[in-house]
């Protein structure tokens, strides 16, 4: 194991270059990244242990439960009998792993959990950690409080949190150390905005956003909403116009985008389905724009992506399940100012895990695409 780190040393030597081979080759050849994850047994740390387990260079070399701490992993999750080592087979309890230093965490715990266990390996100087909670999301810890009800855990280390949508923010992701992966339906939603804001090709008054998501992201305590006799066969909205917690990170970036504040409205709706998110915005474009514009401007910024498709129809979520694949379509109907653009994600992948992921690559200067497809 080279026990990399950001900075890219190896026995204390930098490896830009080897015999003519640039960095990234000699990495993703030799290296391999020995990874740990807070809070596996949850649909997010389910998923991304199966990603994992597919990796060239990743090792798991532990997986923790406060709940289940002990207990076999194909206990919890039979796919995966059979297919760990015997050092993460058996989970384990924060305690007995705060203190040990992978090359990278991933934290799947709930908001609020998230940052006080994510400290300790922050605090070795070593580890990379990933948070796959809402934790490190938000700089404005005001809009943290505002979305979650309580102040900001550890607002000490926001400065250094660093926002992973690969696509758009992947020059900072891969010199941090601290990832804040961003949510499912930011994801969906951001992916097709944030270039048409920063470009000045849609206003950023007035924008709509209705998102439908299948139940898994929910997560995996039923209630009595997304339990299966209430959510089968029915349709239902949350979270209405400005009252779900998403609405508040989306509207961070976005205005980081347009460089001022944005007018925003967003409703998510729980669709009878497995995963899944389809997001449906409404926005105004710009005097002297239009919908090819808009269209060029997401070609142009996704053309190098592993994962971001332009559509000439519209997207299912069936078109992306089970992969990191984000698929979008812009429409501008006639004779109006009017934008439509769908865009859909698997909640699961490209909303959790798979972009998780995706960012441990790009912050280990590896192939975005390695076990992922």
């Amino acid at each position: 194991m080279y026990g990399v780190v950001p900075d890219a040393r190896v026995a204390g030597f930098p490896l830009r270059r080897y015999k003519g081979r640039p960095l990234v080759a000699i990495l993703e050849v030799y290296m391999e990244i020995q990874v740990g994850v807070l809070g596996a047994t949850g649909f997010t740390g389910g998923e991304l242990v199966g990603l994992l387990l597919r990796h060239p260079q990743a090792k798991i070399a532990w997986l923790s439960s406060e709940s289940q701490p002990g207990t076999a992993y194909g206990k919890v999750y039979p796919q995966y009998l059979g297919r760990l080592s015997a050092e993460s087979e058996k989970m384990r309890s924060f305690e007995e792993v705060k203190s040990t230093v992978p090359d990278v965490v991933f934290s799947c715990l709930p908001h609020g959990a998230s940052a006080a266990c994510a400290a300790p390996f922050l605090a070795n100087g070593k580890t990379i950690v990933i948070d796959l909670s809402a934790d490190f999301r938000l700089k404005d810890v005001a809009a943290f409080k505002k979305a979650y009800g309580h102040e900001h855990p550890l607002p000490a280390l926001l400065p250094e949190s660093h926002y992973g949508l690969c696509e758009i923010h992947g020059a900072a992701i891969k010199g941090a150390r601290l990832i804040a992966n961003p949510g499912c339906y930011p994801t969906s939603a951001l992916l097709a905005l944030f270039p048409l804001l920063r470009e000045g090709i849609v206003s950023p008054d007035g924008i709509i956003i209705d998102a439908k998501s299948g139940v898994s992201g929910a997560g995996k305590k039923a209630t009595d909403t997304t339990h299966y006799v209430n959510a089968n066969e029915s349709v239902a909205a949350y979270g209405v116009g400005d009252k779900h917690r998403h609405r508040w990170e989306i509207q961070e970036q976005l205005s980081l985008a347009a460089g001022r504040g944005v007018e925003l409205l967003f409703t998510p709706h729980l669709m009878p389905m497995e995963r899944g998110i389809l997001s449906t915005i409404y926005c105004d474009l710009v005097p002297g724009r239009d919908g090819a514009a808009a269209e060029a401007c997401l070609k142009a910024q996704y053309a190098e992506s592993d994962f971001v498709r332009l559509r000439d129809e519209f997207p299912r979520t069936g078109d992306v399940k089970h992969t990191n694949l984000c698929h979008i379509k812009v429409y501008q109907p006639a004779e109006s100012r009017k934008l439509i653009i769908v865009s859909v994600i698997d909640n699961m992948v490209k909303g959790a895990s798979g972009q998780a992921l995706q960012n441990m690559n790009l912050a280990f200067g590896l192939s975005a695409r390695l076990g992922l497809g």
